[in-house]
Parts: structure tokens; sequence; C-alpha cells
């Protein structure tokens, strides 16, 4: 069977679905993921498949900020869409049995789907199907009540639809089907949330054919091994504090660099930087950058972990059973960094608009001197460590093989 992951965005966007497609891979399917050629080598070295798709979700964030005015932000985000939507078509052209998808290009999935005739299956890294027991990620309105979260959720997929609805139309049109209304995210079924159940539990009021299996890994690439220099500073010390901000920032380097320098000063801690996309830089004594680490190998080794609080360090932080101090931006992650707050594994939620030097250390002092986080962030990694994530999903394509 020839398994084709669609999925689109940043790092944080694919790095789960390579851990996810080489246990399919392992269980005898042909995995290829459609993603952006950014993320080529990425794929390619976890040993799956890759077919581009057309963006530079870089360059877009960058735009947006640069946008003067509403209307051409969403002139950049249409042109984005429709890019995304020509190379769905080219591929799933190149051969595929069944289709994964995450849910940002799901409407585009289910329209290629519709049209091969082969099932489309969701697997989700954020939650996004409509619950009345907490407000999805981008959520807005009155979410006091089950009705009202509900509600909210409800325009959560509508809004998320109307993002892709002119590509879906288009793509509607490659693929010859008449211009009406395209199919939209909650039409796809099933769906699996690569998420961990201990960490956000499934809602008892989710239809049946939702499920929240637990957490896709990412792989690792064939043949890494640690730079030397990352391996030198770790055993030069005590455990040094991570601090990376991933896909956000864009530009923003010196600036944050100058901000993370200060705060690991006044915090009094060694501390391990990611550059990521904002390019963080100018640091001082006891702070090591480095580029890309798969984070199952260095957060171990950590104290602390502070980060975006995207969906994928989250749930790296978390297995990793470190404090965390979630410095939020944009989309899902006030939602996850409210969550680590909740489950006590993090002093605070500090948002990136409130980010200062003193701000950050006294995060990081309090996410260490509190036992209790380390605890609880001990006791969830435990119960994350007996979930096998994939093991549904797996179940479900054996019945789709089975016919």
């Amino acid at each position: 069977m020839r398994a084709l992951i669609i999925t689109a965005g940043s790092r944080g966007d694919v790095a789960p679905f390579t851990g996810l497609g080489r246990r399919l891979q392992e269980a005898g399917l042909e995995v290829s993921v459609a993603a952006h050629s950014a993320f080529e080598a990425l794929i390619g070295g976890c040993g799956l498949g890759f077919r581009a798709v057309p963006g530079d979700p870089q360059g877009l964030i960058r735009d947006w900020a640069r946008a003067g005015s509403r209307e051409e932000v969403q002139a950049l985000t249409r042109a984005y869409a429709d890019g995304l939507a020509d190379g769905v078509a080219q591929a799933v052209e190149r051969g595929v049995d069944v289709l994964l998808t995450a849910f940002g290009p799901a409407p585009l999935a289910r329209v290629a789907g519709e049209a091969l005739g082969i099932p489309v299956i969701g697997t989700y890294l954020v939650p996004s199907v409509p619950t009345g027991e907490f407000a999805l990620p981008n959520a807005r309105g009155d979410l006091d009540g089950p009705e009202g979260r509900l509600a909210a959720g409800r325009d959560v997929v509508r809004r998320a639809e109307g993002v892709f609805s002119g590509s879906a139309t288009r793509l509607r049109s490659h693929f010859g089907f008449p211009a009406e209304e395209p199919s939209v995210p909650s039409g796809v079924r099933p769906v699996f949330h690569g998420f961990s159940p201990s960490v956000l539990p499934r809602p008892a009021d989710w239809p049946s054919w939702v499920d929240a299996s637990g957490y896709w890994w990412s792989a690792r690439p064939e043949g890494w091994q640690p730079p030397a220099e990352l391996v030198d500073f770790l055993q030069a010390g005590p455990p040094p504090v991570f601090i990376g901000f991933g896909s956000m920032a864009v530009g923003e380097g010196e600036r944050l660099g100058e901000l993370v320098a200060g705060a690991v000063r006044r915090a009094g801690v060694r501390a391990v930087v990611q550059a990521g996309w904002a390019g963080l830089y100018g640091f001082g004594d006891d702070v090591l950058p480095v580029g890309d680490v798969p984070h199952d190998w260095l957060f171990p080794r950590t104290a602390a972990v502070v980060h975006h609080a995207g969906a994928g360090t989250t749930a790296a932080a978390l297995r990793a059973g470190v404090p965390a101090v979630p410095v939020p931006v944009m989309a899902d992650q006030p939602f996850w960094a409210a969550r680590l707050c909740e489950l006590g594994v993090a002093p605070r939620s500090l948002p990136f608009a409130d980010l200062t030097a003193e701000a950050l250390a006294t995060a990081i002092t309090d996410a260490l001197a509190e036992p209790s986080h380390r605890r609880r962030a001990t006791e969830l990694a435990r119960a994350i460590a007996t979930e096998d994530g994939a093991a549904a999903l797996l179940a479900h394509l054996d019945s789709v093989a089975a016919g």
C-alpha cells in the first residue's frame, strides 16, 4: 500500500510525521511525505519518500509581518494556499493508495481523495474537532460553557475551511469537478490526533471516529551523531537550560539574542540556544548556540526547556520529563502553553509579546526552584512512555488494506 502524508507549515508541522512515516514503513507500507522543499533533507534523511509542494513558510511569516494591510495578508495567504493546491495535485498524481493529512491542508486532501477514489485519514497534531469540554486552539468568543465552547470550535473549523476554500475550488477544477462548495476538514473521517491522552484526555463528546491516540515522535536522521562541541559543553558543567523559539520571530535574531543572554546571566544558568528561524545570535559566556539537534536526544540532558509551545516541541519536552517555560506566540501555542501550566510542569505562560530579559530570568528560576514542576514532568513522561501513538492508526490501515 502506498501512503502519502500531506502536511504544510513549519518544521513542527512536518517533523512528527517522519516518525509516523517510519512506523508505517516498518508495517510494510510505502510512505512518502508531501511538504515544502525546505524539508526535503529532513524527510529524505529519515528514509522516507519526498514529494515537494510549493511554498516558503518562513518567507510567508516574514511577509505577513511586513504586510501593510489585512488585504495584503489575505492575498499572501491565498497565493500560498493556491500553491499548496497545485502541489497536492502533482503529489497524488504520482501514485497513492491512501492519504493521511494534517489539519491545515485537509480540505485539499479531501478533494484529492474524492478524485482518486481513495481513503483520506485525518492525522492532526492539535485538537481540531469541536468539543464542549475545552476551547479548541484559536477559538474566540464565549468560551465559558460547553455550548459556547462547542460553537467556538465549529467556528474554528469554518475559519480553517475559509483559508483553503478558494484553493480547494481550484483543485476541484483541476480534477474536472464542478465548482461547488469544497470539502471541509470535518468531512475527513476517521481522525487520529497525535497527542497523548495523558496530556489532553479525549473528550467524551467526540464522535466515535475521532481518536486521541498518542504522540508521533520525530525520527532521527539516519546516521545522526551529536556535534562534539555540544557533547563537550554538556559534560563541562551542570545540565543547561534549552532556549529556542522554533519557527517564530523571523528576523528578530539580534534582539532576542541579547535578551536571552541577559536572562541567562540573571538566572545564573548555562544554556543551549537554538537559532531557529529567528536566527538568534550575540550570546555571552556559558551559552552554546546550536542548529537543528534532535529533541529526543538533547532535552533529557537539560534542566528545563524554554520554548514557543508548538505542539511538537511541547511533546518533546514532556517526553523528556523536564520543566518547561512556555513562550507562546501564535496559532496553537497559547493553547499548549496554558495546558503545560494546568499540568503543573511550568510555573507560568510568558507570552512572547511580554518577553523581557527580567521576565524570562524569573520564569527560568521559578521553573528550576519549584520541585513540583520536575516531579510532575517526570510523572507525565512515565505515562507517555507507555503509549503507542501509531497503534490505532496502524490497526485502521490494516482494515483498509483488508478491504
